[in-house]
């Protein structure tokens, strides 16, 4: 996945009171889609340290909090041990660079991650294959936003192109809208998130 350098670098101050806030209200925006979910297993894909996840373990059996960086995981790894959390693992993988065929999920969310994917196709085909029948994959990000002009992340998405992409890798039942506006929260440029569920 782009950009893990980077990521690398931030671990250790990544929880800032702004991106807690934000996992909050993405989580919060997830929790409206899972659907009987207590015995269900889930993935939280590019999970950074995990602010998203970890809002949603009681929602499920298990969440599996998978990343491409290795000092992200690591933060997660002290939160298990500080909380006690027993429902939980990590998995240090680049979905980018190769799949994982014996990894497989009921649900698989991903906050602000697709923007940092540079073949969105490839790993969204991988995901897909990645769910069990029926299985949904929630993707919050940000809409396209021509004000951000970036050389490291996409500038986000336009909701009805996405959901052709989709369509065409298999997805169905897709459906978005957006549900959060704030300032200075993309690249320093006010802007708006999505939320997409999907079905396999």
């Amino acid at each position: 996945m782009g950009n893990t350098d980077i990521f690398d670098m931030m671990a250790n101050g990544y929880d800032t009171s702004e991106r807690i806030q934000i996992a909050k209200i993405a989580s919060d925006a997830i929790r409206e889609y899972l659907i009987d979910t207590n015995s269900k297993k889930a993935i939280d894909f590019g999970c950074g340290t995990g602010l998203v996840g970890m809002n949603l373990l009681k929602d499920f059996d298990s969440i599996l909090f998978l990343d491409t960086s290795q000092n992200m995981i690591d933060q997660i790894r002290q939160k298990f041990i500080e909380f006690n959390i027993k429902n939980a693992d990590i998995l240090c993988f680049d979905f980018e660079k190769e799949s994982l065929l014996n990894l497989h999920a009921d649900y698989i969310f991903m906050a602000q991650v697709l923007l940092h994917i540079n073949d969105v196709e490839l790993v969204l085909s991988r995901l897909y294959d990645a769910l069990n029948a029926g299985g949904h994959l929630i993707i919050v990000d940000f809409d396209k936003n021509e004000e951000v002009v970036s050389d490291i992340v996409h500038n986000g998405f336009n909701q009805a192109e996405l959901m052709e992409l989709m369509t065409k890798i298999g997805f169905k039942e897709i459906q978005s809208k957006n549900f959060y506006t704030g300032s200075k929260i993309f690249m320093n440029q006010d802007a708006s998130l999505f939320i997409l569920d999907s079905q396999k």
